[in-house]
């Protein structure tokens, strides 16, 4: 989706300078910047004027004066998105922003590609195809009813790419007992789930948040309890309550499931809006990924909507793609070449998309991401930056910018 044809009316405080955000706008477009100040005295004056297709808010600390404008414009032009653009910790402003009428709410400085993502999204939300609007973010269950086939790989390394491209993804490790999220992400778990469902109250995005791990690559994670024994005390209704409060503050949650169809992963597919199967060449694989789909079937879905990534797809084990098309009744939809590197990232705490952005398996997991970026944006992917062929340190360094 082209930004060209949009117009844009900036609105910023006095801390807040419009060379960050011009640089994510494209040549040429129509950009009109004032002060807050401006909006609040002139208000709808300057709407008329100026016909924005999108509003752009930039403020720095909690400003009364932005919440106003919020209210206005959404009470005076309801189909315009807003987004706020906001410098430092938006800990205590995030939420009167949303319920002020905001769309989204960025956190400045960002790389190019990351806030022309979130212009892009927000536009699509309320000017699809469809003509909806979309007030709920995709979420993905990855599947697979044998262990060791890969799903936390997947899981990871799809998280990074949907993140390179500009998403905000957030990673719930549902492995309640022997989640790996962490170590293969390398992240300390300091917070887990456990202490989010022990800690009492309600559950709200600004709650939720404070239990949620970040990734230097924009990717985030909530991660499994420490302990087996800890499992217990996370229910199915509190899953579905966080599920819901999770697709309404990201732009895409992944689901990472242990190797079963237990009640938590009955509820995250019942609540998913899609689903990925993962499983590797070899034949005691490929029988329990066969399981895995008539498991599926016998629950309402159709083989043909569920994406399936095969693993190691070119070991040569005598087992060809034909024979994978005639026992699981599709042929993959993302084929990940077997990698040494792999296991050398991980013992790292690094996804292959970080530590050979150029190998084959790495472009797998674009390729996987390209997939889900159709339903987050509505629109196939498009090549927002380079990034991702830099070196990892440099990758690394551009991505840490939008944290």
């Amino acid at each position: 989706m082209s930004l060209d044809a949009y117009r844009f009316l900036i609105l910023l405080d006095d801390h807040v300078t419009d060379a960050a955000i011009r640089d994510a706008l494209p040549v040429g477009a129509p950009v009109f910047v004032t002060s807050l100040r401006d909006a609040n005295s002139r208000g709808r004056v300057l709407l008329d004027e100026t016909s924005p297709d999108i509003v752009l808010v930039g403020c720095s600390a909690y400003s009364e004066a932005a919440l106003q404008v919020l209210g206005q414009i959404g009470q005076d032009r309801p189909d315009t998105p807003i987004i706020v653009l906001y410098e430092g910790n938006p800990n205590g402003f995030m939420d009167p922003a949303f319920k002020a009428g905001a769309e989204d709410l960025i956190v400045l400085p960002q790389p190019p590609g990351q806030l022309t993502f979130q212009l892009q999204k927000a536009i699509s939300r309320r000017k699809g195809p469809s003509g909806h609007s979309q007030t709920t973010a995709p979420m993905i269950a990855v599947l697979g009813p044998k262990g060791g086939t890969g799903k936390t790989l997947t899981t990871c390394n799809l998280a990074v790419a949907l993140a390179s491209a500009g998403a905000r993804p957030v990673i719930v490790d549902l492995d309640l007992q022997f989640g790996d999220i962490g170590l293969a992400l390398g992240l300390h778990p300091e917070k887990t789930i456990f202490e989010l469902v022990t800690s009492g109250g309600s559950l709200d995005a600004e709650k939720v948040d404070s239990f949620i791990l970040d990734h230097p690559s924009g990717a985030r994670a909530l991660l499994a309890p420490r302990r087996p024994d800890q499992a217990a005390a996370i229910t199915t209704s509190f899953l579905r309550q966080l599920f819901e409060v999770l697709r309404s503050s990201h732009d895409v949650v992944i689901v990472d499931t242990p190797p079963a169809f237990s009640p938590e992963v009955i509820t995250a597919i019942d609540v998913a809006s899609d689903l990925c199967m993962v499983g590797m060449l070899d034949a005691l694989s490929l029988k329990d990924t066969k399981i895995g789909f008539e498991t599926l079937q016998q629950m309402g879905y159709r083989t043909e909507d569920v994406v399936l990534v095969l693993n190691r797809a070119d070991s040569n084990i005598g087992i060809s793609m034909a024979d994978v098309l005639r026992l699981l009744g599709k042929t993959p939809d993302v084929m990940v070449p077997s990698d040494r590197a792999i296991p050398r990232a991980l013992t790292s705490g690094l996804t292959i998309m970080e530590a050979d952005a150029r190998s084959g398996a790495a472009r797998a997991f674009v390729e996987l991401a390209d997939i889900y970026l159709e339903s987050i944006i509505g629109v196939a992917r498009t090549p927002v930056s380079s990034d991702l062929e830099q070196p990892a340190s440099r990758r690394r360094s551009l991505l840490r910018r939008g944290n």
